[in-house]
């Protein structure tokens, strides 16, 4: 196991730069995922970090060696795909040993390392059968069982889950997080899919056109989001936010562009009057008749909980329940935002206001720190 360090990795093809300046610590051990939308330079990082892709600038450190020209074989990692990447012609023990055979490794340790990793990962009844006789659940713990087999310092996972159907992810989800927990080897694991973040990360690195948007705990994330792109992509179903402005009659209440009243618990230092984005979890809404009206247009029961879809004036708003309410769609319903729960942006530069991570008198520190340009 080994940490690794990431330090102003910089990635251009040509003159077009991919990744501005990212720095990234990982320690020993820990479970770190890169989320992020599409393009947005999470898995060049990855391939980076395992000598798949040219670094421009930079320095990509495992333990105490820089590995900038050290090609993927000398790195000690090992990459489970999102392809799966088994040769057909060789079974399930094959295909798990082949890079120890590759590396010259003695019969008995390939044999005592192939049997330890089908015993972790259930693979012992299926050592004898070809991938296409597999599922594919199975055919990923195969691939997982052969980046295990080669004990490496730090393991690195390009959405390995992409393929496999919503049930089988969620219980792969839990398989993944649970080798991890016995191993304990340091992952670098890359996903498009921000729920996989928050359910398995020990930390979660947000990526956004090659730079890092922010980096923190699941539950840091969700609960003091830098801004209001981190604010929407972390959370499912997504942050309402609604544009207006703060009070500036003293009251701590936000004013939306439709004329909605919403409540605030406080007005952060030098917002009072100013324009903003108020966000508001969906399952932070709760019925008062106090409330907002708003008009629904959408009930969707999911069993445990009924997310509604209303519109206060023109804006759109998400609501969750855990109660079962009876909503009609083109009914007048009441909606009261938990006041401590809610969050508030600057409308210009989208980040928080109030409670910075950084102090708001130096913006670009948060950006050069995190690995923004």
């Amino acid at each position: 196991m080994a940490n690794v360090s990431i330090r102003d990795v910089r990635k251009a093809y040509g003159a077009t730069e991919v990744i501005h300046g990212v720095s990234i610590d990982i320690a020993d051990g820990e479970f770190v995922v890169l989320v992020g939308p599409s393009g947005c330079g999470k898995s060049t990082l990855l391939r980076m970090i395992a000598g798949l892709e040219q670094i421009t600038g930079g320095h990509i450190a495992i333990g105490e060696r820089v590995v900038n020209n050290l090609p993927p074989k000398e790195r000690d990692i090992a990459m489970v795909f999102q392809n799966y990447a088994l040769y057909p012609h060789m079974t399930v023990s094959q295909n798990m040993a082949f890079s120890l055979r590759l590396r010259g490794a003695p019969k008995s340790e390939i044999e005592a390392s192939v049997r330890r990793a089908a015993e972790i990962l259930g693979l012992l009844p299926l050592l004898e059968r070809y991938p296409r006789q597999l599922s594919g659940g199975q055919r990923q713990r195969v691939a997982m069982g052969r980046a295990i087999v080669r004990n490496p310092q730090v393991f690195l996972f390009d959405e390995p889950l992409s393929n496999l159907d919503a049930k089988l992810r969620v219980a792969m989800r839990t398989e993944i997080k649970e080798l991890h927990q016995r191993l304990k080897t340091t992952t670098v694991y890359v996903t498009h899919d921000q729920v996989e973040a928050m359910t398995m990360a020990d930390k979660i690195v947000v990526m956004h056109d090659g730079i890092v948007e922010q980096m923190g705990s699941p539950l840091d994330l969700y609960d003091q989001p830098d801004n209001i792109f981190v604010a929407g992509f972390i959370g499912s179903p997504s942050m309402n936010f609604l544009k207006g402005r703060v009070a500036d009659d003293g009251s701590a209440t936000f004013r939306a562009e439709g004329g909605a009243v919403l409540p605030l618990a406080s007005v952060p230092e030098g917002a009072a009057g100013r324009a903003a984005v108020y966000g508001i979890r969906p399952e932070h809404i709760d019925l008062s008749d106090d409330g907002v009206p708003a008009e629904v247009t959408v009930v969707e029961p999911t069993g445990s909980e009924i997310q509604v879809f209303a519109k206060i004036g023109d804006e759109q708003i998400t609501a969750i329940f855990r109660e079962r309410h009876r909503f009609e769609p083109g009914a007048t319903i009441r909606l009261a935002p938990e006041r401590d729960q809610v969050h508030l942006f600057d409308a210009e530069t989208g980040k928080r206001l109030g409670g910075l991570v950084q102090d708001d008198k130096q913006p670009s520190d948060r950006r050069m720190k995190s690995g923004g340009r």
